[in-house]
């Protein structure tokens, strides 16, 4: 992809990650969610991510924003601080051109420079692409667990996957 760039998100961002992210959850068992999120559901995940001070990042180029990638707490218990969770989700009309390796990239070196030693992801297990992709960048699975959660009157089962990201933490002695 040419004249793209990553970069925090703004508020001006907003309404095209509301469509991508409602996109996502319309077409896909990604989201687990039956209501679509709004603008201002949106403009208080951006406030509470800058506030805790956990990374969220777009990818643009001309025809606006491509894809985008949150981190926030794994868990919310002191143990947890320097484990991660992220969600990424890409622009429908350009995934699989590199967006995502390209978001997933930059949330990676985001997080080390914070410190985090582990970044978790939790994937639905229908999702193969998420899956392969993950697998790809380094993530391995570390378990499965049977519905646990429910989305358009089925059980849905969740996979988890991480990647140790700085081995050498000062916090993993």
């Amino acid at each position: 992809m040419t004249d793209q760039f990553i970069r925090p998100v703004e508020e001006r961002d907003l309404p095209a990650i509301v469509a991508i992210y409602n996109d996502v959850m319309h077409t896909s068992s990604t989201i687990w969610r039956e209501e679509p999120t709004s603008l201002q559901e949106r403009a208080q995940w951006l406030v509470d991510a800058s506030a805790h001070g956990y990374p969220a990042l777009v990818a643009t180029d001309a025809s606006g924003v491509l894809g985008f990638i949150a981190s926030e707490p794994f868990r919310p218990w002191p143990g947890y601080v320097a484990t991660c969770e992220h969600s990424i989700h890409v622009r429908h009309d350009v995934r699989s051109r590199g967006v995502g390796s390209q978001l997933l990239a930059a949330m990676e070196l985001a997080l080390r420079e914070r410190d985090a030693h582990v970044m978790v992801g939790g994937i639905d297990s229908d999702n193969g692409g998420s899956l392969r992709f993950h697998a790809r960048a380094g993530f391995v699975e570390v378990g499965r667990m049977p519905e646990v959660g429910r989305m358009r009157g089925m059980w849905r089962d969740l996979v988890l996957v991480q990647k140790i990201l700085n081995p050498t933490s000062p916090l993993s002695t």
